[in-house]
């Protein structure tokens, strides 16, 4: 029962803490390069956020570096625009993905003569991931004819992880040549791919676990593949 309370804490605070980091992070437009595209063209652009304000100022290549253009004006785009077309661009830019993930519900296949196995064990891994942003931009008319801009956030990532959780040892799970129940300390690995829309974040991961006892040679599932429920805390 313990275990359980500290496992639904667990995945609670997780949902608190990706809802917040993504928001600060990941969720919002901030100050950086990135692709725009409109109307099938794509360029390198630079965005100054102040405040509800956002500064779109083309770029340049100077010595192979990728410089802000000064000498162009900037196209600004405010929270109520006075025309009534529907503008819309998209902003989109990748990064390198360092998360905190925990698998929270692991799906085990049937395995000899046990059947499949939903398992909400404790567990945290280390994520590495090549992840994509992507900022919808976009314009709609509201009750006073103006248009009132909208940014919907798509973000999705994949990579791999690595981390330690643990899983009851029993004599179902060891073909009946373990006499006693005990938790295990076991090390996870596998591949996960992570998506986002604006502050919900969810994931999916396919990864095997090893036991790190010497009891492995008789865990059914050692080196076995399972799938899982996966949510990150990003970290940079």
């Amino acid at each position: 029962m313990i275990k359980k309370i500290t496992t639904l804490f667990l995945f609670l605070f997780l949902l608190n803490s990706c809802s917040v980091m993504q928001k600060t992070a990941k969720k919002e437009l901030i100050d950086d390069y990135y692709t725009q595209k409109t109307n099938k063209e794509k360029q390198q652009v630079y965005a100054d956020i102040i405040d509800d304000t956002v500064r779109i100022y083309a770029t340049k290549q100077i010595k192979n570096v990728l410089k802000v253009d000064t000498t162009q004006t900037p196209k600004v785009f405010l929270p109520l625009q006075n025309n009534k077309d529907n503008l819309g661009f998209l902003l989109s830019k990748t990064s390198l993905d360092i998360d905190f993930l925990t698998i929270p519900l692991k799906y085990r296949f049937s395995k000899k003569n046990v059947q499949p196995q939903l398992n909400t064990n404790l567990n945290g891994a280390l994520y590495l991931g090549y992840r994509t942003d992507r900022y919808f931009i976009t314009y709609k008319s509201n009750p006073l004819q103006k248009s009132e801009r909208k940014t919907t956030h798509i973000g999705y990532s994949v990579g791999i992880f690595s981390g330690f959780g643990n899983t009851l040892m029993s004599p179902t799970n060891t073909n009946d040549k373990l006499l006693q129940e005990y938790d295990g300390l076991i090390w996870s690995k596998g591949i996960a791919a992570i998506f986002g829309v604006n502050s919900f974040t969810v994931g999916l991961s396919i990864g095997y676990d090893n036991l790190m006892d010497r009891n492995k040679n008789i865990w059914i599932y050692e080196n076995e593949p399972w799938l899982g429920l996966a949510f990150g805390l990003n970290l940079n």
